[in-house]
């Protein structure tokens, strides 16, 4: 009986990397797609999106199917009902990957100024989503909890933009939408890093069996 669990317990670890890789490769496409104007990113963005959302829900499956099969307890069961936490968060992380692709074209008339933290913030961002889920897989608390500390750089990077957007308000007061478009691609870099903590804070409840938020 444990050997059959922890054979479907390796076979959601790897669902859960492939979902995460789609993550990373949704956001890549769509940071490309910003910063290089690339409409076939754009467009791949969107698609994995959809390949995202279905990943979602083969976990969601998978996850449900051990519950009821074989009815996991202690530690076991904290770590499939952390995984169907997970997911969510991973699911709104493609959603706002296809957002920012959405932008895209509307942000082309932008400096390279008002996009370069824009760049970084998705970078950290990628390390993030890829720091969360392999802190899952291999049960690193010390690789989840870095994830934290990386959000703080995201959240400092995103007051930068704001600055820079305000900054092009003041010089430029006719180019308001485009900063507004700005402001919400930075947005979504933003919430993208609030859902990769979501998942680490989601591994060490797997792990510790506390969550940090307290509940």
């Amino acid at each position: 009986m444990r050997t059959k669990f922890d054979e479907q317990l390796e076979k959601l670890h790897i669902e859960m990397i492939r979902m995460g890789a789609l993550c990373e490769d949704a956001i890549s496409a769509a940071v490309k797609s910003l910063l290089e104007q690339d409409a076939d990113m754009a467009e791949k963005a969107k698609e994995t999106e959809q390949e995202i959302d279905q990943a979602e829900r083969d976990v969601e499956g998978m996850c449900l199917k051990l519950l009821l099969q074989q009815q996991p307890v202690a530690k076991d069961l904290r770590e499939v009902s952390a995984a169907l936490k997970m997911i969510s968060d991973l699911e709104r992380i493609g959603d706002q990957a296809a957002d920012i692709a959405e932008l895209s074209n509307y942000v082309a008339a932008a400096s390279e100024k008002g996009r370069t933290h824009i760049g970084d913030m998705a970078r950290a961002t990628i390390h993030m989503v890829t720091n969360s889920v392999d802190s899952f897989v291999k049960r690193d608390l010390d690789l989840a909890r870095s994830v934290y500390k990386a959000d703080d750089e995201v959240d400092a990077l995103f007051e930068q933009v704001r600055r820079e957007i305000l900054e092009l308000i003041a010089a430029d007061s006719t180019q308001g939408e485009l900063a507004l478009d700005l402001l919400m691609v930075a947005k979504y870099f933003e919430r993208i890093g609030d859902h990769a903590t979501n998942v680490a804070e989601w591994v060490e409840y797997s792990i510790t069996g506390v969550h940090k938020s307290g509940n």
